[in-house]
């Protein structure tokens, strides 16, 4: 838009056109009227650019604590997590042995409790017992108080043991998810910010997205937008002062002039006092200045609505800049809820270190208690299938003992045999010496002279037991269940 009557180039002759009319003149000057308005475009303009000024300070401050207080959070996490992740390995060292040790417990107690089982179902042949007694098993004969006392106190131990660990799992799981809050709070969503922050500027904007900040690019962009408002309001201005002055220097104008600015916007001042006569000037001027006035009418609108556009993206980059403050203040209260966690942390950390350590010393103990007690139990049962196998011996044994007795007595029956005849022949030459001498000699030569032959009895001594009379059949179960368990 021209801004002076002045012109630097010849113009080539041409016929002088009619000049306007007061009312072309007058309905100019209503529209350069209309366009000052854009004033309050211009103070909005300047509104906006103080307003990110304020909000570049500002995100500045908050940036820098927030980034301070980040940087030293994600020291401090990295240490944290090393204590964490060495009670971590305390917790599965545990439960691995924890595991191994109930894993042994229940194979040893299922042993036991099948040789028990084997015990019960083992009935003590009657042959054994005395006929009054009722009917036993081999378990009749143990002891299974010291079994259950045994699991008892190992029952007590695991349930300790298992307690202990669970504590510690327990303070390792709140202590890792005290860890994983802090670094959801630290989680910086700067990336989907820029992303939409990108999706929000206008389209052909020469701004950079990468930078973290929007905000110093955004400031220059406006800045250079608000002195190309402030140069079109200037330009506005001074079509109305050349409107009006034309208005003015027409016959019939000047009561026009008076009320057309009467009402003018705020800081849309003129450079003359229009209830004053206006200087005179010269035909050749008033024309020059008409055709700028004509020239520039075309032109009003135009400069109008590149101001509104001017304003309208600067309101659309003070969103911007707002919501990029405002995301900083929620990072900013993130990281300080961060801090303040990690606060809480600090406070329990030395518990959380010594739970690692109390773990430890409870387990050791019990589980010196729990190989103590397996040991007993390990004992047991080698005794109990010990107990087992010796009485399969004890039939195999009864057995034996019933051979022996039998070629006892066939040795005492061959033996009984051989005395008889023995016998018999001592008492037939008894007969004959006493038949042939016996005339002879006196009878009190010897007291003996007259006596019968000798007489043997072969007989089981007083206070002696057979063996029982098992059968054969048991007797060689027995034999095959030793024979068995030698081969395994």
């Amino acid at each position: 838009m021209e801004s002076s009557t002045s012109s630097t180039s010849p113009r080539p002759a041409s016929p002088t056109p009619a000049p306007p009319s007061l009312e072309t003149l007058v309905s100019n000057l209503v529209a350069s009227k209309r366009s000052l308005s854009s004033v309050e475009q211009v103070w909005r303009a300047n509104e906006i650019v103080e307003s990110t000024k304020t909000n570049l300070e500002a995100s500045v401050i908050t940036s820098s604590r927030t980034s301070f207080l980040r940087s030293g959070i994600a020291t401090q996490l990295r240490t944290l997590t090393l204590v964490y992740a060495h009670n971590s390995a305390v917790e599965r060292e545990g439960a691995h042995e924890y595991g191994e040790v109930v894993k042994s417990l229940d194979a040893a107690d299922r042993r036991l409790k099948d040789t028990m089982a084997r015990l019960k179902t083992t009935m003590v042949e009657n042959d054994l017992r005395p006929e009054s007694d009722q009917e036993k098993s081999l378990l009749d004969f143990v002891d299974e108080g010291s079994v259950e006392q045994v699991l008892l106190t190992l029952q007590d131990s695991i349930g300790t043991a298992d307690s202990a660990l669970q504590e510690l799992v327990e303070t390792n799981r709140g202590f890792h998810d005290d860890l994983k809050r802090v670094e959801r709070l630290i989680d910086s969503p700067e990336v989907r910010h820029n992303h939409s922050l990108a999706d929000r500027l206008p389209q052909g904007s020469d701004l950079p997205t990468e930078s973290v900040s929007p905000i110093p690019n955004i400031l220059q962009d406006m800045e250079g937008r608000s002195r190309d408002m402030a140069d079109n309001l200037e330009s506005l201005v001074k079509h109305f002062d050349l409107c009006l002055m034309a208005i003015r220097h027409t016959e019939g104008g000047g009561d026009a002039a008076i009320r057309l600015t009467a009402d003018l916007p705020d800081g849309a001042g003129m450079e003359e006092d229009v209830a004053g006569a206006p200087e005179p000037i010269g035909d050749k001027e008033r024309q020059d200045m008409l055709d700028v006035i004509a020239q520039d009418a075309d032109q009003v609108e135009e400069v109008v609505m590149e101001i509104c556009d001017h304003v309208t993206a600067m309101e659309s980059q003070l969103e911007i800049v707002t919501a990029h403050v405002t995301q900083l203040k929620e990072e900013e209260s993130s990281v300080t809820a961060a801090f303040n966690v990690l606060e809480d942390i600090g406070c329990r950390l030395q518990a959380f270190v010594a739970q690692s350590q109390v773990f430890v010393m409870r387990w050791d103990d019990e589980k010196t208690k729990i190989n103590e007690r397996m040991d007993e139990l390990s004992h047991l049962e080698d005794f109990y299938g010990g107990y087992l196998g010796a009485y399969d011996h004890l039939l195999v044994e009864i057995g034996r003992r019933q051979f022996m007795e039998q070629q006892m007595e066939k040795v005492l029956q061959d033996a009984t045999r051989k005395l008889d005849v023995l016998h018999e022949e001592d008492r037939t030459r008894r007969e004959a010496f006493k038949s042939d001498y016996g005339d002879f000699l006196p009878v009190d030569i010897w007291p003996g002279l007259t006596d019968p032959p000798l007489r043997f009895e072969t007989r089981l001594r007083d206070g002696m037991a057979r063996a029982p009379d098992l059968s054969k059949s048991i007797i060689q179960r027995a034999i095959r269940r030793v024979e068995g368990g030698a081969m395994m």
